[in-house]
């Protein structure tokens, strides 16, 4: 697909924390005290365009989500900038919805009203019932509007969180690991479902995940982050057409590439 304008820029971005553990959370931290400084990130410099899926891969604890948090606002960068449609990030907007791997599903509330939250502006109940009805078609829900959270499989519930972000008709959408908790069966049919919102809505999306699969599968841009101190190790654009073979032709060596670059034989 052909992206548009310039949509996110970071800029030469840093993140340090302070430890505050007597014993660090990570092995790669040996010998930090608390009150050390901790560098997270390193002058990460990124160009995202509108309407584009990118997937940030990375080892375990190098920063994906704190890089994903600071690109929402949710955190603040030590160093550099991020800005969107041209303003500097201060803080988390309204239109940028972040889907966690946890799962936020209200579960006093049934799915049509979890879906109806991002839409309670909206006073017309009719035109409501319809725009809810529409995302539940597109998640593959129709029919269980009435069911509560707890009456719902690991893989339905993702779906009615996605449905529900969907329905605010965000600018950007944030994703955090949302399929790291479910089956594998379950993750596949979700990322065919993900494919195709994705081609029919094209928001600009960022899907943290460690499936090096799954972000060949997704992406139309792949950014490995290295070791902490984080650093960019990889910026790839993806341009083969959906669905995709990732064993065959230049997926194939993608996937090696991918592999190698983290430290294991795809061959394991």
């Amino acid at each position: 697909m052909e992206y548009g304008r310039s949509k996110l820029s970071v800029d030469g971005v840093g993140m340090e924390y302070i430890e505050r553990r007597k014993v660090p959370r990570n092995k790669k931290d040996r010998g930090k005290k608390q009150g050390d400084r901790v560098e997270v990130l390193r002058d990460i410099t990124l160009n995202i365009y509108e309407g584009e899926f990118v997937c940030i891969l990375g080892p375990s604890g190098c920063g994906k989500s704190t890089l994903l948090k600071l690109i929402a606002g949710f955190l603040k960068p030590t160093s550099g900038s991020i800005v969107i449609d041209g303003a500097e990030v201060d803080g988390p907007r309204p239109d940028n919805i972040f889907v966690f791997q946890e799962g936020g599903l209200f579960p006093w509330l049934t799915v049509y009203e979890n879906v109806a939250l991002g839409i309670r502006h909206v006073t017309d109940e009719k035109k409501k019932e319809g725009m809810v009805g529409e995302y539940l078609e597109m998640v593959d829900l129709t029919g269980f509007e009435n069911h509560y959270p707890h009456m719902l499989s690991g893989g339905m519930k993702q779906r009615a969180e996605i449905a529900r972000a969907l329905a605010v008709g965000p600018d950007i959408l944030y994703m955090d690991e949302p399929f790291s908790g479910l089956d594998f069966l379950t993750r596949l049919h979700l990322r065919e479902e993900l494919v195709n919102m994705h081609l029919y809505i094209q928001k600009t999306t960022l899907f943290v995940t460690h499936d090096i699969d799954e972000a060949i599968q997704l992406a139309d841009r792949l950014v490995v982050l290295s070791e902490r101190p984080s650093t960019i190790k990889m910026n790839y654009e993806i341009r083969e057409p959906h669905p995709r073979d990732i064993n065959a032709g230049s997926l194939h060596d993608i996937r090696q590439q991918l592999y190698l670059s983290l430290g294991v034989h795809y061959t394991l």
